[in-house]
Formats: structure tokens, C-alpha cells, sequence
């Protein structure tokens, strides 16, 4: 067929369709140099000469500014007219000077590091007008950007001193500038909300000065090059070698190109392939080449081709799972994803969708009270519904962004599978995460672990496995803090082994996973197919030159791409955009029966070249790409159509739903773009209005219809590498020990096995991320008076007015692969069931999987390995009446790596994450590890190995540098089914009291976490024994415990032996803190569980160093004691009385909400249950008069991250009410009613203290919440105590001390001065305390998760009537 190009089809050499400015904006940063005696320094710009001051400074590109033939007077003039818009301000900044010296320190190597005069830290705020601010735009800009309480003011001048005659470095690093960043688009959201509507863009930067006492110019400049490195992100920021003039850069959009297949032949499409990073293999390359010149008879676009290769790659189509495998030159009887979808097929209940869509989604409650508004879409009042709703879950992984460029990889890795989730079926609701991380060796800088290989080498464009697992945790938790999505699960793991044949085994390309569980209407399953006239809609973030060829090289091995198509592959995250235009699809899904989406789908690998086909095939549509939302204007029709940028979703509505759909975004605040309309011509064209010209002319069916399977060939290869484990204390020699030896050695080697990332305390993940919010959390990781994170499964309630709820729980042995694929997949599913078993569910076969596979699959000899792992899978799932009903795979986990002077592929170990989640009846009927009753209760063991005890690829091993012959393994399916039915009933009898199962570590590891969680003691004893001790007690095969009282020990054996359970009693439990272990008569251990604490809480602070501000740290490990909480109610909780909560005339509540905010549902729902009538309102509500505060009798400011926090938490909130007119007399009105109250939690109390509503000494504010003194957000279960105060919320609760959920980063409370702190001490306006294990207000931390003054954790007003707290007490509502 001929195609009509409206541009000239001259054929171009293809290498000028990879545009030079594509490359230009990932500019490296040049090495720090000292100044010589004729440059410039940067302080002044004035010229050094050897007898003044030494200065270092950076002479590296921050941008190329644009060049023109304009004459000079032109170009003066617009320089001037540029300048005028164009602005600098400058704020000191407080840092840490601590975190800095061990930054600096960490860059140093075998040279001390030069003493340290002074370091100051400020940030610069570029911002670039569309017109001069007027003077009253002037005093709110001021405003916005200071920081009064720190006496932060702003300046055009730097508050750097002038150099002295020590050496000294200045340093700026800010954001490159080919893309707006996403605090940018926040703050100038903010901005425009405030009524400044000149500011068209601003960036912030952050300056660092620095002065030694002296140092050699090697020493210094090397160290400056290493801090350089390790305090900014070479993917996201640039070294600025002197304050930005513009935003402008060189970047222009190139033209629509044709690729001259025809004239050049195949040549041409693999020239293109490399330059273009596309990751086309010779099928590709020839299905393609054929489909244009044989058949199509026309040379393609280049984004036709880059379309093709994104929406088509291996990320994007899975032609592994789905292809023909032939092993050993016999072809298999089925593919890889047909035996998965085999498990599904004979097991269908209780699915709903299964492999058909962004989740997975099973049968849930039918009669679930939902909390809605009564007229989605406006301002309403909020009313529980009934109705039958569906579960979904979801699972995926971020693998490839995430070893390049780790904290943005990961926050969109997050965000990329929480828009999955709600892009099911026609909407579906976000309820908790999950997350896991697998990484390399870490080489931990104050420890030295011998199983790690300090030969190794890592390639350079990569980062490091400690920088991944601390900064891909940290993206993904942001993210999710910032959305308000709690993350409740997850697993770590570190390995990295040279194998006896010399082959190297390590996760150089990380794991990054992502799952999530959620629920959907039961009616919106189902997508409707395009039909003619209806509308194509992408809401969401605007475009930007990011994300470019992700898919493609998603699907590469690491090191196979070009280090900049790498780097540009990369997204960026923006959780405050997704949250609100999540807030759209859950208006539309609140909408019930008249939900005015037909279709949905998320935006991500491949960007609009994937969504959109999805969405109108097999219709068809003709798409204006100039209708999409663009943020860059130098973006070419190929990145518009290709880039992945994030936070969009696609939609299909119907015309008439059209003014609906538009107002429910306007009140969101979310920009709708109408890009086509469904013709039903079969066909994708992508035109440009703009120029006229077409950029892609393709029938859907030939590029996204059921294209031929590809074929996969492979050989089986034995390993060569399984040796059997040569360990001295397993060999003969060791019972000649004398047991003093060998008692020494056991505990050395327990005391190793505490250490693995993957058997510690994974408390450096927990405490960074939020675990409560949306308050139907019923089990996060932590348990236990300690709150130690241990927990074997996650529960969630599906409402907050009932009972039932999700479970869901992981399976993961990734090691066990090097020995044996078949047993690493049944030990998944065993652990994942052995998890899952602490919560009562309807039955196994109700469990449903998300299997995630993680493999370098086309490797010799792996796809031979794959491909029997998933058999043996789908075999045991089969015996159990388990199904997979979902899954991703990422099939290329190998990294190019250079070894002695050569390159080498070190593959990551074959990996299987299995995600299970299943209805839960009631979440009440649950357990958790830590010991109940101690002193009073004995510990029954179930083993599941048939007797056998195989330490190979085990902690055990590992610790040991070495990987075995024989793993653990799961042999007899029924054993595992009797023993989850039987736990099961004692859940539902109420006779366990707690449980715990049999994984990383062994028998001893799992028996000592239920004493730490229990904090208290144990004697083990195990007799008439065969196995080495060694052996018994640190091999990983599968296993259960379970407490039960003293007196019902005897019963629980016998029931359980009944039902041919072998099982015996392994432990009593203790009132004291030792614990003793016995085995075969030999005393092998009697050790305080407070220092197996201390030691295995060791790697996991050595983290938190690296995360968190060390002094806390370092009183975190100080200040973990033994006592409980002092927990005291002074009065007798009762329930509103139904006469109350069914009065037909209640006083009113507005629960307030702005961009950014996650919390308003559940303290809405508090106060309902309180017996309010309770409002759901936007402030946009307010802002165009669709409401009035005026018939409300209290208003309530819920927690979150208003605008993402980004210029201080609640400022751009704050400023909404101080700046526009009409909403602050609004609240003025409210506020001067006597018969009125407030209420604010979290980002709400930050806020009022802004507004000076508390605690109300004088009319300006006089207190603000700052960062918290750890540096980051901070998630606790923390103790309060309420003292007596004028406060009429928290009459007759004084003296009483509560359990509560904090979750905050900025929540540390700054006075003005001393005099508003005594006056407010001394007045009882700080009502709300936290206190320690003494139950005493403290300023401590943990027990002071913020480091407020006194332990302040809440203000009240002077009248009592206004009560604001950083704690959550909203979130307490369905805890287990």
C-alpha cells in the first residue's frame, strides 16, 4: 500500500536520525580541578593568584545556550529583556554538618581527610518570568521561598563568607535542563495557585561551601571528585560551573525522517538498531524489513521503527513466555506461559480476571460498606455504600532504571505499578504496596564480610549495590509516602559469588519489585471494546524528553546498550501528579453504573506508541499529536510519541461524558488532552497539525495482533559447579571438638548468618516508609512491643466499617536456583504458603499468585533452567489447588562487566517472586511471630522436609563464600497442605497465640526472631537427633512454629500427630531474657536475645547510617531497651451510640483536602463514626464559591503532602488561604465563630501553625514543623501521653498514654523564641507528648520520632477550640 508523506522522502543517512541534542542532555560532569593562578574564581568571578585564597571550583558545561545570527543589537537587547525574567534568589540552608564529614570521609582512600574549617550549605532558586512580578507578587513570592523561623531569608546575594586564605570549595548542583523537574511543576502550581501567575518555571539548586585547614592539591581534589559523585545524580543533575543566565538550552525538535530500507537494504534498520538503541534481534529486524519493502513497498519513519521497537520489544510482548522453545533440538510440548496459565485453567474460582489485563482480580465481598461521596465529582457529604467488591493485585519489576539511576527508577517503578492497578478494568482502588530488592555485594564501609569478593569489579555506568538498595528503597518510599499508599511487605537480599568453577553469580542489574493489592467494583471488571466516535483522552503529566526507548532497553542485557540511551531511558517521578489524577479515576469508579470511562490503560514502557494502540485496537484512530499535554516545546514528534514520561493514563469515553469527565478534572486540577477520536479504519495514524506531516501510518493487526511465535533454542547444561560444602564444623574431625570449640563456633557462625540483608532486621526499610496510611492496614511488617519487623504476612480491610479484607504474602528463594531451578520454585510457593498461613483464609485453593520471573533466559543453558523451573511450579500448583492468575518477566539479568582486561556477563541468579494474596474473612483471626505469653507457653514445631536437613544454598553456605551440591527442598505437597489446613484451625479456635515460619536463616534464626518480637526468652532443646547441629539448625527447609499455652501443648501434639504431622515441642518459652540451647545433650548456646538483637539489628543500623542522621542512629541503638510500652487509658473507650450516628440532623465537618493531600478518607471516616455529618471538600471548591464554610461546624485538615512539600510542608496550602480573597475570608469567617473547631493531622497541623491557629499567642504564627531531627520522613508506632490541657477534644483523656501511628518528615516543632516556647508550656497549649518506656515525655529518639522540644507532639488554641497533632490517631481504627 502507498502511503502519502506530507514531508520530502529524501533518504538521510539514518545517523542523523538520532538527533546530537538527544545525546547533549546527558552531558557528564567534567573532573573538579584547583584553580590556577590566572582562572577565574567562582566567588566573585574574580582572578586568583597564588598569594590569595585558594578556591576549588567546577569548569563544567551546564548548558549550551542557544546561538543565532541576530545582530549584537538584537541580541542585547533580548539578553536584557531575558535577564529582566529571569531571577536568582538564595537561601541558606541547615544541614547536617555530621552526614557531611561522613561524606567526605567516605571519599577519601588511604589519605586522611584534611581537618575542616566550616561547611555551609544554601539553596538557589532560578525562576524564570513571563512578565516582571508586580510588588505585590514580589512580597508572595518573598513569602513562598523564605523560611522566617530559621531566619531563612531570601537574598540575591550568596550567604557564602569571601574566601579566606585556607583552601576552600564552592560547589552548586542543580537539575538538567532539558526537562522541568517535578518539584519544579509543583511549585510553579503553587505559585499560580497563590495568584502569581508570571512565574512560568522554577528550579532549586542546592550550593555547598566548604573550607579546609589545609590539604595538598592531590588529596583535595581527588576527595572534591568523589563527594562531587556522590552527592548529586549524574542522570538527573549537572554540576553548574556558575549561576544559570536561562532555562534555554540548545535542544530543537528534529523532523519526521524516513529510513531508507529500500535503498539501502537491511543495513540501513541495523544501523539504526544500534544507534537508536532499539534492541531488534535478526527476527525482528527481518519481520520488519519485510513488512515495509515486500509488502508495504515504502522506507518507514524512524518513529514508526522506534514505535515498533518499544510497544513490540521483549519488555512489552514477552516473546520468551509466549515463543516456541526447542531444547536440546526438541521442540517442548508447551510454552513457558501456557503452563503457567495451566495452573489458572484447572483451578478457575475464584478469579474474576486472570492474564487479561493491568491486574489480576478474584472474588471479594459482595455486601462491602464503602465510604463515598454522595455526589462524586463535587462538594458532598460522605456516606458508607454497599457494594460488591472485587480484589485485585498486581506485581512487577524496575530492574534496568533502577541500576542506573536508582531513587527516580524506583519512584517510577512504584508509580508505574500503582497506575497498573488502578488502570484495571474500567478503574480499580489502590489499598498497599509491596517491595523487594535484590542487589549485589554491598561492602558496607564500617564492616568487612568475608564472603564478599573484594576483587570484583562493577561496571562504572552503573551504581553500586549499597547505593542501590539504599537509594532505589528510598525512591520507592517516597513515592509511595507522597501518593499515600502504605507499604506493608516486601524481602531484601545481597549476594554476589564466585562459584568453584570460577563463574561469577550476582545481582550487578538489581531486582526491583513492586506489588500492590487493591479492590474494584465488581461491575467494572471489564473493559469495553473501541467503538466508532468515541473519545481518545490522556490525563496526567505533561511530555518531556524522558523515559526515551525504556522498553527497549528494558530488554537488553545491562552493558549491552549505549551508556547515554541508558541514561535517557530513565523516567522521572512525580507522585503528587499521580495522586491527583488518581483522585480522577476514583471519582469515575465512585460513580458506579455511570462511570463515564470505557476503557483504561496506564502509560508506561514504550509511552503513547504502547498506550494508545492498546486503547484503540483493533478500531483503530488518527491521533494529533500536538493535542497532547507538552511541557517542552523542543520535543520532536518521535519523543512525543515515544518518550515514557509518567504519571498518564490513556482513557476512552464516550462524547457525551465528555463535559462530566472534564469537570471532575478540573477539580482535580488535571489536565485532560482530547488527541482523536476512534474511526474504525483498523489502522494507527499519527499526524502533526502543526507541520502537516505524518508520522506513522500502520494496520494495528500487523504490529500489535497476533504476530508468529518466535523460536527459542537452548541446551541443557549440567553445572559444573556443585561441590558438596567443605566446611570444617560439618566435616567428621569436628565431634573430636571439645565443646567449648564448638559451642564458640556456633555462635560465631549464628552471629554471621544475623548479618545477610536477607536474614537482619530489615528496620532501614521500615522506618523510612509510611505503614498506616489510609487506616485499613490490619498487618504491617512490624510486630511485637519492639515492633521488630517480622511479620510473615500483610492484612488490609477492604472497608472501614467491617471485617473482611486481603492477604497477601511472598514467596522468594532466588539462590537455590544456582543448584536446583525446580526446587527454588516449590521452596516460592512454600514460603509464600508457609507466610500466608498466619491468617485465617476460606481455603487454599481460594489463593491466588502474581509469579514474577527474573532470569537471563537467553543465555546458554538458562533457558533450559527456566524452563524447568516454571514446570515445576506449575506441577506443585496443580497438586495444591493454587493458580497463577498474573505475572511479569524480565529476561535479560545479566551485566557486561570488564575482568582483567576482558569482558565478561555475570548473570544474576534465575529469580522467582511469588506474590499470593487471597480474601480474608475475618482480619482479626491472625498471628504474628512474637511470643505471647512468656513463661506460660511452649513452641511446637512442624517439619516439613521429611526429616532432611541439606544446607546448600543456604545463609549458611553463603556466610561461608560457598553454594553446596543439595538445597532444601519441599518433597511431599500433601505434608504442606495438612500442615496449612491445621494451622489454620488453630487460627480459627483461638488456639495459637502466635506463629512463624521456617525460611532465610533456619530453625534456630526463625525461633530466636520470636523471642526478639516477644522480647523475652527460650529454652530449645532437641534430643535423639542425626544430624549435625550445624546442619539441624541452619538449614532453610521448610518448616512451621507455632505457641500455644503450657496446658494445651500436650492436646495441640496430639491433634497434630493424628493427622500424621511431624511435629514435637522445640522450645519453652521464658519470662527472663536468655536463651538456651540444647541439642543431643550437648549445651551449644546460652546467650541474652537482647545482644542476638543487637547483632541482628547490626547491618541494618550500619543502613541507617547512610540514610539517616547518624547521632539518631546512633541513639536508636542505644536506646532500645527492654520495658514495654507503658500503655494507660484514664477513661472507658465507648462507641457512638446508634442514636447519634442515625439522627437525621448532625453538626457538619468539612474534611478539607488540597493537591497532594492522602489522608482525608479515614479522618473523614473517624469523624462519622463520631457521629459528624462529615464533607468531602477541595479547595477549589472554596476558590470558585461552589461551597461555603459558613453552615459548617468544624473543619478538618488531614495529613499528606500538600503540593509534594516542596517549598515546606503546607506552604502552598497556606498560601492558597493567606493570597486569594475569597478563600481567605472564607476561613477568616470560620475562624472568628465561637461556635466552631478544628482539627489538623500531619501536613493539616503543619498548616495551622502557619495560619497561627495554634497555638494562638499572638495573630502571626509563632511556631512552624520542620524536618525532623533524623533528616527523613519517619514511620513509627509511637507512644503519646495526654496531659491536662483546655483543649475540648481530649477532655478527660489526661493522663492517659496511647499507642499511635506516626508518619512524617517534617514534623519537628521550631518556636520563634523561647518566650512563645514557655508561654506555651506554661499556658498547657502542647497537650499531646510523646513519651518513653517510662512513660515520661522525652525528646529522645525513636521514642521522639521528630526531636520536638519536651517530646511536643501536639498544639491546641488558647480557647481549646483548635487542636492540631503530628501523630495519626485517624488511622487506628481497624488495627488487629
Amino acid at each position: 500500500m502507498d502511503v502519502k508523506l506530507s514531508f520530502q522522502p529524501i533518504a538521510l543517512d539514518v545517523k542523523s536520525c538520532y538527533r546530537k541534542c538527544f545525546k547533549s542532555s546527558f552531558i557528564l560532569c567534567r573532573k573538579l580541578r584547583l584553580s590556577s593562578s590566572t582562572c577565574s574564581s567562582f566567588i566573585g568571578h574574580k582572578a586568583v593568584h597564588r598569594s590569595e585564597p585558594r578556591i576549588f571550583y567546577h569548569s563544567v558545561p551546564c548548558m549550551k545556550v542557544q546561538e543565532t545570527s541576530q545582530s549584537d543589537a538584537t541580541r542585547e537587547a533580548s539578553n536584557k529583556q531575558r535577564s529582566s525574567n529571569f531571577r536568582v534568589l538564595y537561601r541558606s540552608h541547615k544541614k547536617d554538618v555530621q552526614q557531611l564529614n561522613r561524606a567526605l570521609s567516605q571519599c577519601t582512600n588511604e589519605k586522611e581527610l584534611p581537618p575542616i574549617v566550616e561547611i555551609k550549605q544554601e539553596y538557589g532558586f532560578y525562576i524564570q518570568f513571563s512578565k516582571k512580578p508586580t510588588e505585590e507578587e514580589e512580597e508572595r513570592i518573598y513569602w513562598l521561598l523564605s523560611n522566617p523561623m530559621d531566619n531563612n531569608v531570601l537574598s540575591e546575594k550568596s550567604s557564602f563568607p569571601n574566601p579566606s586564605s585556607n583552601p576552600c570549595f564552592v560547589l552548586e548542583v542543580g537539575p538538567r535542563l532539558n526537562f522541568q523537574t517535578a518539584w519544579s511543576s509543583n511549585a510553579v502550581t503553587i505559585f499560580h495557585s497563590c495568584g502569581i501567575g508570571c512565574v512560568e518555571r522554577i528550579e532549586r539548586s542546592r550550593r555547598y561551601y566548604l573550607e579546609f585547614s589545609d590539604g595538598d592539591k592531590e588529596t583535595l581534589e581527588q576527595i572534591m571528585k568523589q563527594f562531587t559523585s556522590a552527592i548529586h545524580d549524574r542522570m538527573t543533575e549537572m554540576v553548574y560551573s556558575s549561576p544559570l543566565q536561562s532555562f534555554e538550552t540548545l535542544e530543537r525538535a528534529s523532523p519526521i525522517q524516513v529510513v531508507p530500507l529500500k535503498e539501502r537494504g537491511m543495513d540501513a534498520l541495523k544501523e539504526l538498531n544500534q544507534v537508536l538503541g532499539l534492541g531488534m534481534d535478526e527476527w525482528d529486524m527481518k519481520y520488519y524489513y519485510q513488512m515495509f519493502v515486500e509488502e508495504l513497498k515504502r522506507n518507514p519513519t524512524n518513529v514508526e521503527l522506534f514505535d515498533i521497537a518499544q510497544s513490540n520489544s521483549e519488555h512489552s510482548r514477552h516473546w520468551f513466555f509466549k515463543g516456541r522453545l526447542i531444547l536440546d533440538g526438541e521442540e517442548m510440548p508447551e510454552s513457558l506461559l501456557d503452563m503457567v496459565r495451566e495452573t489458572w485453567q484447572k483451578s478457575p474460582w475464584p478469579s474474576v480476571l486472570a492474564f487479561c489485563d493491568n491486574s489480576s482480580s478474584i472474588l471479594g465481598d459482595s455486601q462491602c460498606r464503602m465510604w463515598s461521596p454522595a455526589t462524586p465529582g463535587f462538594p458532598s457529604k460522605m456516606i458508607p455504600i454497599v457494594q460488591n467488591m472485587d480484589i485485585t493485585c498486581t506485581a512487577e519489576t524496575h530492574n534496568f532504571p533502577c541500576g542506573v539511576a536508582p531513587f527516580p527508577g524506583a519512584e517510577t517503578g512504584a508509580g508505574g505499578r500503582i497506575r497498573d492497578m488502578s488502570a484495571t478494568g474500567v478503574g480499580s482502588l489502590v489499598i498497599a504496596g509491596t517491595a523487594g530488592y535484590s542487589v549485589g555485594n554491598l561492602y558496607l564501609p564500617d564492616e568487612h564480610w568475608e564472603w564478599e569478593d573484594e576483587s570484583f569489579c562493577y561496571p562504572k555506568h552503573l551504581a553500586s549495590s549499597l547505593k542501590i538498595l539504599v537509594e532505589a528503597s528510598n525512591g520507592a518510599s517516597d513515592y509511595g509516602n507522597k501518593f499515600g499508599e502504605p507499604l506493608i511487605a516486601g524481602f531484601t537480599r545481597s549476594f554476589g559469588m564466585r562459584l568453584s568453577n570460577g563463574e561469577r553469580r550476582e545481582y550487578i542489574k538489581p531486582i526491583m519489585f513492586s506489588g500492590g493489592i487493591g479492590q474494584m467494583q465488581h461491575r467494572h471488571a471489564h473493559k469495553e471494546s473501541p467503538q466508532k466516535g468515541m473519545l481518545i483522552v490522556k490525563i496526567g503529566g505533561p511530555a518531556y524528553r524522558i523515559g526515551m526507548g525504556g522498553g527497549a532497553a528494558s530488554s537488553m542485557y545491562q552493558g549491552e546498550n549505549k551508556e547515554d540511551l541508558d541514561f535517557g531511558a530513565v523516567q522521572r517521578g512525580d507522585a503528587e501528579m499521580e495522586q491527583k489524577t488518581y483522585r480522577v479515576i476514583r471519582c469515575c469508579v465512585e460513580l458506579g453504573e455511570n462511570n463515564p470511562i470505557v476503557s483504561l490503560h496506564d502509560q508506561g514502557a514504550g509511552g503513547n506508541c504502547n498506550v494508545v494502540k492498546e486503547l484503540i485496537y483493533p478500531a483503530g484512530a488518527r491521533i494529533d499529536i500536538r493535542k497532547l499535554w507538552i511541557g517542552d516545546k523542543t520535543l520532536s514528534v518521535l519523543e512525543l510519541w515515544g518518550a515514557e514520561y509518567q504519571e498518564q493514563y490513556g482513557l476512552l469515553i464516550r462524547p457525551d461524558s465528555k463535559e462530566l469527565f472534564s469537570q471532575i478534572c478540573a477539580r482535580e486540577n488535571v489536565t485532560a488532552s482530547y488527541i482523536g477520536v476512534i474511526d474504525g479504519s483498523g489502522k494507527v495514524v499519527v499526524f502533526d497539525s502543526e507541520t502537516g506531516q505524518t508520522a506513522v501510518d500502520m494496520e494495528l493487526e500487523k504490529v500489535l495482533g497476533k504476530l508468529p511465535q518466535k523460536c527459542f533454542y537452548d541446551t541443557t547444561v549440567h553445572p559444573d559447579y556443585l561441590r558438596p560444602l567443605n566446611i570444617a564444623c560439618l566435616s567428621p574431625q569436628d565431634d573430636k571438638c571439645d565443646e567449648k570449640e564448638r559451642k564458640y563456633r556456633f555462635l560465631h557462625i549464628f552471629q554471621k548468618i544475623l548479618k545477610l540483608p536477607s536474614v537482619g532486621s530489615k528496620a532501614f526499610l521500615t522506618n523510612k516508609v509510611d505503614r498506616s496510611v489510609t487506616g485499613l492496614v490490619a498487618q504491617q511488617q512490624c510486630v511485637g512491643p519492639l515492633q521488630l519487623p517480622l511479620a510473615d504476612c500483610a492484612v488490609v480491610a477492604l472497608s472501614w466499617f467491617g471485617d473482611t479484607g486481603i492477604v497477601t504474602a511472598i514467596g522468594e528463594q532466588s539462590v537455590k536456583s544456582l543448584v536446583s531451578p525446580a526446587a527454588m520454585a516449590r521452596m516460592a510457593v512454600t514460603e509464600m504458603i508457609t507466610n500466608i498461613a498466619a491468617c485465617k483464609i476460606t481455603n487454599m485453593s481460594s489463593i491466588r499468585c502474581e509469579a514474577n520471573w527474573m532470569w537471563p533466559a537467553k543465555m546458554p543453558g538458562e533457558g533450559a533452567k527456566i524452563y524447568e523451573a516454571v514446570k515445576s511450579l506449575r506441577d506443585i500448583l496443580l497438586s495444591l489447588g493454587i493458580a497463577v492468575d498474573g505475572g511479569k518477566d524480565s529476561l535479560s539479568m545479566a551485566t557486561r562487566v570488564v575482568e582483567e582486561t576482558s569482558f565478561n556477563t555475570v548473570k544474576a541468579p534465575g529469580t522467582l517472586v511469588l506474590s499470593g494474596y487471597a480474601f480474608v474473612p475475618n482480619i482479626r483471626k491472625k498471628l504474628t511471630p512474637d511470643i505471647k505469653r512468656p513463661g506460660k507457653s511452649g513452641i511446637i514445631f512442624i517439619d516439613l522436609s521429611n526429616g532432611k536437613r541439606r544446607l546448600g544454598a543456604s545463609a549458611f553456605s553463603h556466610v561461608h563464600g560457598q553454594l553446596g551440591d543439595e538445597c532444601p527442598d519441599l518433597e511431599d505437597a500433601s505434608l504442606l497442605k495438612k500442615a496449612f489446613d491445621a494451622v489454620q484451625s488453630l487460627i480459627e479456635q483461638d488456639i495459637a497465640l502466635s506463629y512463624h515460619d521456617l525460611s532465610e536463616g533456619g530453625l534456630l534464626t526463625a525461633l530466636t526472631e520470636m523471642a526478639m518480637a516477644g522480647n523475652c526468652g527460650l529454652d530449645i532443646c532437641f534430643s535423639n537427633q542425626k544430624h549435625s547441629p550445624f546442619a539441624f539448625f541452619f538449614a532453610e527447609e521448610p518448616g512451621m512454629l507455632i505457641e500455644v499455652d503450657d496446658d494445651r501443648v500436650e492436646s495441640v501434639l496430639v491433634e497434630l500427630h493424628g493427622q500424621q504431622l511431624p511435629c514435637w515441642l522445640a522450645a519453652i518459652t521464658t519470662s527472663d531474657f536468655k536463651v538456651q540451647v540444647q541439642y543431643n545433650g550437648e549445651h551449644l548456646m546460652d546467650k541474652d536475645i537482647r545482644d542476638i538483637r543487637y547483632i541482628w539489628e547490626s547491618t541494618s543500623f550500619q543502613l541507617e547510617k547512610l540514610q539517616a542522621n547518624v547521632s539518631c542512629v546512633v541513639a536508636e541503638r542505644k536506646n532500645r531497651l527492654s520495658g514495654r510500652p507503658p500503655y494507660h487509658l484514664s477513661f472507658q473507650p465507648q462507641q457512638t451510640s446508634s442514636s447519634i450516628l442515625n439522627a437525621s440532623k448532625k453538626h457538619k465537618v468539612a474534611v478539607i483536602r488540597v493537591e497532594g493531600t492522602n489522608g482525608d478518607r479515614e479522618l473523614a471516616v473517624a469523624f462519622h463514626l463520631a457521629g459528624f455529618e462529615v464533607w468531602d471538600i477541595h479547595m477549589k471548591d472554596i476558590e470558585n464559591g461552589s461551597i461555603s464554610l459558613d453552615s459548617f461546624s468544624g473543619v478538618a485538615f488531614p495529613g499528606g503532602f500538600s503540593f509534594a512539600d516542596v517549598l515546606d510542608s503546607s506552604k502552598g496550602w497556606a498560601g492558597i488561604i493567606r493570597y486569594l480573597p475569597r478563600v481567605r475570608s472564607e476561613f477568616q469567617r470560620f475562624y472568628q465563630r465561637r461556635d466552631t473547631f478544628s482539627l489538623g493531622v500531619c501536613n493539616g497541623c503543619q498548616l495551622m501553625a502557619r495560619l497561627g491557629w495554634i497555638p494562638q499567642i499572638e495573630e502571626s504564627p509563632s511556631v512552624a514543623f520542620v524536618q525532623n531531627q533524623s533528616g527523613r520522613f519517619e514511620s513509627r508506632f509511637s507512644s503519646v501521653k495526654i496531659l491536662p490541657s483546655v483543649s475540648i477534644m481530649l477532655r478527660g483523656m489526661e493522663d492517659s498514654v496511647l499507642g499511635i501511628w506516626c508518619a512524617h518528615g517534617e514534623g519537628q516543632a521550631v518556636f520563634k523564641s523561647d518566650y512563645y516556647y514557655e508561654q506555651v508550656v506554661t499556658r498547657g497549649l502542647a497537650p499531646i507528648r510523646f513519651v518513653n518506656e517510662q512513660g515520661i515525655p522525652t525528646q529522645d529518639y525513636p521514642f521522639n520520632p521528630n526531636g520536638s522540644r519536651d517530646g511536643i507532639a501536639g498544639l491546641c488554641s488558647l480557647d481549646g477550640r483548635h487542636l492540631a497533632l503530628m501523630p495519626h490517631p485517624e488511622r487506628m481504627q481497624v488495627l488487629g
